[in-house]
């Protein structure tokens, strides 16, 4: 009979020895909301701060911290390199700009999933004059890629709506 769980070389039980199992501490990690760290890839006009990376838990496949736009404020433009996004908006309205002249743009509230996949240049927005843009991001890599882009935007961009299979129209 085979198990549906492979051996990581780790002791799942302390099986009454007084060594404590290896899950203790390569198990579960909380990160507490106060202990972020902003020593990481930035870009002019927001605030990243990771929780879960490589050098502070491990992490080999993702990248995960928040985003912080002021009331009024914009990002400059850039890309990720090869990695893929995903945000998710907690608190504020979030406008994304994206293409080679930004010409295309959605929004996106509380709620609200974006994804952002590799080296498309983009620029996110703080759609309120007044609320701070707070978001949630994670990467499909623990290193940190921002490469910030010098790109003249049209005045007047394309607006798309959000489109997936349970709202195919952009519905809410």
């Amino acid at each position: 009979m085979s198990h549906d769980h492979a051996d990581h070389g780790h002791s799942h039980d302390d099986g009454g020895n007084d060594a404590a199992p290896a899950w203790k501490h390569d198990g579960v990690h909380v990160i507490p909301a106060d202990r972020l760290d902003a020593n990481t890839a930035q870009t002019p006009g927001m605030n990243r701060a990771a929780a879960i990376n490589f050098a502070r838990v491990g992490a080999q496949k993702l990248w995960a911290g928040t985003v912080t736009i002021h009331a009024d404020a914009r990002t400059g433009a850039h890309h990720h390199g090869h990695l893929e996004s995903v945000i998710y908006v907690v608190r504020g309205r979030a406008r994304m700009r994206w293409g080679e002249k930004l010409e295309f743009t959605a929004e996106a509230g509380p709620g609200d999933f974006i994804y952002v996949p590799p080296y498309v240049p983009h620029q996110e927005i703080n759609a309120s004059a007044t609320e701070t843009l707070e978001c949630v991001l994670c990467r499909s890599d623990g290193e940190a890629v921002a490469v910030n882009l010098d790109i003249e935007p049209v005045e007047k961009p394309e607006s798309v709506l959000w489109v997936d299979p349970t709202h195919p129209h952009g519905g809410v």
